[in-house]
């Protein structure tokens, strides 16, 4: 027999390999190791000997070689996963089915054994029932991008029936049979989506063939090309429609129903009037069918006269612009409770809450609505809601329009441009950055409203800082990234360098998000990471901001950062009563901090375009529907897009629809639904990235049968100090399919009931997310305090870093040489 304290090479063995090769030689002839796992069969020996323990038994032996061989089962697992097209196996489940493994010898089959049991124990986790689970499956698939094939629904449906009892009571049958129809179903609506698409587009295409050309006019007018070039430039001839050459050059096509109308006008014209007061109207029944006749009807160019409770108000405005942190709400919030009835609209849900309870600590009884809940006061006056809530036809005395900067957004700025034209109060109080001072006034002006104007300065000082690295940042400072994804490598970064970090970005609920404010203000964290969502709706008590980049895709394109938004984003540090003033800086290889200093004393952006953005409203899509004669929404979509408000119009420019039209060719295919209800459908917040269209086109032939929508639910939450990236995202993917079902529920209560446990969903995703994001924190500061006064090897490289004052001394020194 060799000797096992010895090695091949003669070379003295270690206690752990001499211990290994003993209990190898007694007890391990039959377990096939390797060579490739030895090494970590020796790593796995020493943490089991101590000083006075030199062997290891059969026992420990056997525990030692399956936890080296538990990675090779999993990956194992999931590579039969993957050849079985099994997509719903995650890696959590083949890692906890390689730790549940004592066999070192296990075969193929008792490994997918155990990955069966495991499967089935999270399908018993995520529902009560095993159509439920099925649901839960499906969506969080299809988030991902994935659809299931009829061999994988038959094969998930009995993995899920086994979990309920077995085959035996007919539940994969039902589930099979419930799946299948339901493909059925939804190509029946893709089919009948593309045939109805297909008419109201040939409609369309008719109508285009009767437009004429430039070289067309004269002789409809009777007037020469000269008068036609300038009665165009000064937009007297409606255009109908325009194509932009492959060289850049533009065509006007125009209709010849709308031209002939226009005769009687042409004398007027030629002598430099409008001659709008001749102009005859004609209702037959070729005239209704023009674009021409659908705008008069939409009326979006007299966009201000749509809102006719606020017209026949006498209103005034006061515009209160400042840059963050100046107090512009403070005059306008004292004048909203000290008035008899008010309204508070904000850009999101958390400011309306936030409005809401600041009236109630006044003393002031009042309701909130947001797209996602009510709490209605029948003894209030004062209503808090969000922008999109506005309501329109109830006069009060004052009301805040807050963070008017938006009125820019290309896709929420036509809900302000809505809220600022049709609130009806007497006193209107308009918040917002000095760069929103032009759009307002060209509103007002198109309302007839005197303005009133304050602007206000920040009570702390803002300063451009220089350029730091990781190392440099300390507790109170917020350091911003522009995507998810960054927020959470910077997190992970600095929790392993045993910081306490607070992050807040756009997927996060508001709970959440407030959650993590108060951590950070509160100092149970050091650092706050963040992406732009803190530029609007939060309290923080930040020292200095800190940007990871000075570039953001901004859905369109990567591009620099605005001043705007570099003064909206950085304004939040330095928050008045908590720090003398706030400096705004950059990591270092990120950018310049010249640019930012420039960025900050520059003036605000001149607006390239003052024409206020318009959509249309339920009213609106309803007249054209009854004027076109049809009950397609995505006919009525296309052709407000293509008709209702000219591109060249004067006053108005038409917000982005795309959205709103993909809903609503999609909804094209499910019958039994009204036009309104259609729209409504199409006007959902809802995530396209996320399956979001699929997802609430099959809602909506949920609804158009006359059945119930169940509240999603919240699927498997593993416990929040293990849970991964992965698994922290498919939660708040989650939690926003929620928002949507509580969005619709809000609006159709008898298609979708049991908002209460929406609500107890959403609030226990809420409440894991802020769990994980809290614990995990908490972890690593329990470590560092574990780690005492040991350093980290970031805290070494920074120690071994000379300090201002250790530099200047070596410079003396080596003078003084």
């Amino acid at each position: 027999m060799s000797d096992p304290s010895m090695s091949s090479s003669d070379r003295p063995l270690s206690p752990a390999e001499a211990a290994l090769e003993q209990a190898k030689q007694d007890f391990g002839a039959h377990l096939n190791i390797t060579s490739r796992e030895h090494s970590a069969l020796v790593r796995q020996t020493a943490r089991r000997l101590t000083s006075d323990k030199t062997s290891l038994s059969e026992l420990e032996l056997l525990q030692a070689v399956c936890q080296v061989r538990r990675r090779s089962w999993a990956n194992s697992l999931m590579n039969i996963a993957h050849r079985a097209g099994e997509v719903w196996v995650r890696k959590a489940d083949v890692l906890t089915a390689a730790e549940r493994i004592n066999d070192p010898l296990i075969s193929e089959e008792a490994l997918k054994e155990t990955l069966n049991v495991v499967l089935e124990e999270r399908w018993r986790d995520i529902a009560d029932s095993p159509h439920q689970v099925m649901e839960e499956i499906r969506a969080d698939l299809a988030d991902a991008g994935t659809f299931l094939s009829s061999g994988q629904i038959e094969r998930l449906s009995h993995s899920i029936a086994s979990a309920f009892g077995g085959v035996d009571l007919g539940f994969e049958d039902d589930l099979i049979i419930e799946e299948e129809r339901r493909a059925r179903e939804q190509e029946d609506i893709r089919r009948r989506a593309e045939e109805r698409r297909s008419r109201e587009m040939e409609r369309l295409k008719q109508w285009e063939n009767t437009l004429v050309g430039f070289e067309e006019i004269p002789a409809i007018l009777r007037c020469s090309r000269r008068e036609v070039l300038r009665w165009i430039a000064e937009n007297r001839l409606p255009i109908a429609k325009r194509e932009t050459q492959p060289d850049g050059l533009e065509i006007f096509f125009f209709d010849p129903v709308e031209l002939k109308k226009c005769r009687p006008l042409v004398n007027a014209w030629r002598k430099g009037l409008s001659g709008r007061d001749e102009l005859p109207q004609d209702d037959s029944i070729q005239t209704r069918r023009g674009n021409a006749a659908i705008a008069r009807v939409a009326a979006l160019d007299r966009f201000a006269a749509h809102f006719r409770t606020a017209r026949s108000l006498k209103r005034r405005i006061t515009l209160v612009t400042g840059p963050t942190n100046s107090g512009k709400s403070y005059t306008a919030l004292k004048a909203l409770t000290e008035a008899e009835s008010g309204l508070a609209l904000a850009p999101l849900r958390l400011l309306a809450h936030e409005f809401h309870e600041s009236m109630l600590k006044h003393g002031v009884p009042a309701s909130l609505t947001t797209g996602e809940e009510r709490i209605i006061d029948p003894t209030a006056r004062h209503l808090a809601a969000t922008v999109e809530m506005c309501p329109f036809h109830n006069p009060v005395d004052v009301a805040i329009i807050d963070e008017a900067q938006m009125l820019s957004d290309p896709d929420r700025g036509a809900a302000w441009t809505a809220a600022i034209m049709g609130v009806p109060a007497r006193h209107v109080f308009i918040l917002g950055a000095a760069d929103c001072i032009p759009l307002v006034k060209r509103i007002a002006d198109l309302c007839d409203d005197p303005v009133d104007e304050i602007h206000l300065e920040r009570k702390s000082p803002l300063k451009a800082g220089g350029a730091l690295s990781l190392s440099d940042l300390r507790s109170g400072d917020a350091l911003i990234a522009f995507s998810r994804r960054e927020v959470l490598d910077l997190r992970a970064e600095l929790m392993a360098h045993n910081k306490r970090v607070a992050v807040i970005y756009g997927a996060l609920s508001p709970e959440v998000r407030r959650a993590e404010a108060a951590r950070f203000n509160q100092g149970q964290a050091d650092i706050l990471i963040a992406t732009d969502a803190i530029g609007m709706g939060l309290n923080l008590s930040i020292r200095r901001v800190v940007f990871s980049t000075l570039r953001k895709y901004d859905g369109r394109q990567t591009r620099s950062l605005t001043t705007q938004e570099i003064k909206q984003i950085g304004g939040r540090a330095g928050r008045f009563g908590k720090h003398e003033q706030g400096l705004v800086c950059v990591l270092e290889g990120a950018g310049s901090p010249h640019f930012i200093r420039q960025m900050l004393e520059a003036p605000p952006e001149p607006i390239k375009e003052l024409r206020p953005l318009v959509q249309p409203d339920s009213d609106i899509v309803q007249a054209v529907a009854r004027e076109i004669h049809s009950d397609s929404l995505y006919g009525v979509l296309t052709r407000i897009k293509r008709a209702v408000l000219r591109p060249d119009d004067p006053n108005y420019r038409l917000a982005d629809m795309e959205q709103a039209l993909e809903i609503a060719a999609a909804l094209e295919g499910v019958e039994e639904l009204d036009l309104l209800t259609r729209w409504t459908y199409a006007m959902c917040p809802i995530n396209t990235r996320d399956n979001g269209i699929p997802r609430l086109v099959e809602w909506a032939s949920i609804h158009a049968r006359k059945q119930h929508i169940h509240p999603p639910g919240t699927g498997r939450l593993p416990a929040s100090a293990t849970a991964s990236r992965e698994e922290l995202e498919r939660a708040e993917k989650r939690h926003r399919r929620l928002v949507a079902w509580r969005w619709l529920a809000m609006r159709f209560p008898e298609a979708y009931p049991d908002l209460e446990l929406a609500e107890r969903n959403a609030a226990i995703l809420d409440e894991w997310i802020e769990q994980v994001l809290r614990t995990q924190s908490r972890m690593r500061e329990n470590t560092r305090r574990q780690q005492g006064k040991r350093h980290t090897p970031w805290e070494k490289k920074k120690s071994r870093s000379s300090s201002p004052d250790d530099k200047k001394k070596k410079i003396l020194k080596k003078k003084q040489r």
